[in-house]
């Protein structure tokens, strides 16, 4: 990996690992709907005039339902869900959590779309949920109900997104493909769409004015999540893809659950425990097993590197 690859790299696994942070502060003052919506909102937003800036016509070859649609698994249903986790765990506790992703694409996969699944992909797949139940278990919260619900939210988004992998496969790429920047903005549009209606429910139960009035950190936070871990995190995501190729990119993975601890301690003073080391080796274990390169003879590595969203 070259110097500038490797520094997008960086950054990339900076920002994805900095969303938990953003979703901690905001999350508790402003719910977890309207963060989840503002979130996708200000993405849809900031990849739109991204596309004006470079001139890219948004043409989607008959592909703009389908975009909408991977944008309820890719984005919608977990941002929510970890806004909702955001509420009750610390941001260290959803980034080691986020990084499950492609262990649910493993298991998914092998139950849905009839993939190949290997004795080291089983292997992960167990550690990796070992992982788990090391963080919940010895970590520096106390399990409660619903500190489980926030990790079951967790789960169900990592789900999603390893689900949305197999779905951008099916929906997109074979059916002649897209630009990945239109890919991104017709998924964050129809992630607005799907969160749209929970967001006016939201907004009869608890007024607008309690939004506005939020001090500057939450906006700063929001603006941060939207523009800079949605908007500006695909556009290094999609660079690297295309740069050293999609395994590659995929093990960004490796990298966000040490920013999402590092961010919380340094910012909110978040416990960084042997729990959080624990949890974090098993599941970096997982990853590897599970990430490696398949054998020559062996059939391509079938987890898609479309599974991995913040």
């Amino acid at each position: 990996m070259d110097l500038p690859s490797l520094l997008r790299f960086v950054a990339l696994a900076a920002l994805w690992g900095g969303s938990f942070l953003f979703m901690r502060i905001a999350a508790p003052v402003w719910g977890a709907v309207p963060t989840a919506f503002g979130r996708v909102v200000l993405g849809a937003a900031g990849l739109l005039a991204l596309l004006a800036l470079v001139r890219l016509r948004p043409a989607f070859q008959g592909k703009l339902g389908a975009a909408l649609m991977l944008g309820v698994f890719n984005s919608g249903i977990p941002f929510l869900m970890f806004a909702l986790a955001a509420r009750v765990l610390p941001a260290g506790y959803s980034a080691i959590l986020n990084a499950t992703t492609p262990l649910m694409a493993v298991v998914i996969g092998a139950l849905a779309f009839g993939e190949r699944i290997t004795l080291a992909r089983v292997g992960g797949v167990v550690l990796g949920m070992g992982g788990v139940a090391v963080l919940a278990q010895a970590g520096p919260v106390v399990l409660t109900m619903p500190v489980l619900g926030g990790i079951a939210a967790c789960l169900v988004a990592t789900a999603c997104y390893g689900l949305s992998g197999f779905l951008t496969r099916r929906w997109i790429t074979q059916r002649g493909g897209l630009d990945s920047r239109l890919v991104a903005l017709g998924s964050q549009w129809g992630a607005v769409l799907a969160l749209a209606p929970f967001a006016l429910w939201q907004t009869a139960q608890q007024p607008v004015a309690t939004w506005l009035l939020a001090g500057p950190a939450v906006w700063g936070a929001m603006l941060a999540l939207g523009l800079l871990c949605t908007s500006f995190a695909y556009v290094l995501y999609f660079r690297l893809i295309a740069d050293v190729g999609p395994v590659k990119a995929l093990t960004v993975t490796f990298l966000i659950p040490l920013f999402g601890v590092g961010w919380g301690w340094l910012v909110l003073g978040e416990a960084a425990t042997l729990a959080h080391a624990a949890g974090g080796v098993l599941i970096a274990v997982a990853l590897w097993l599970v990430l490696r390169p398949a054998p020559a003879a062996a059939a391509p590595a079938s987890t898609p590197a479309a599974a991995v969203r913040r």
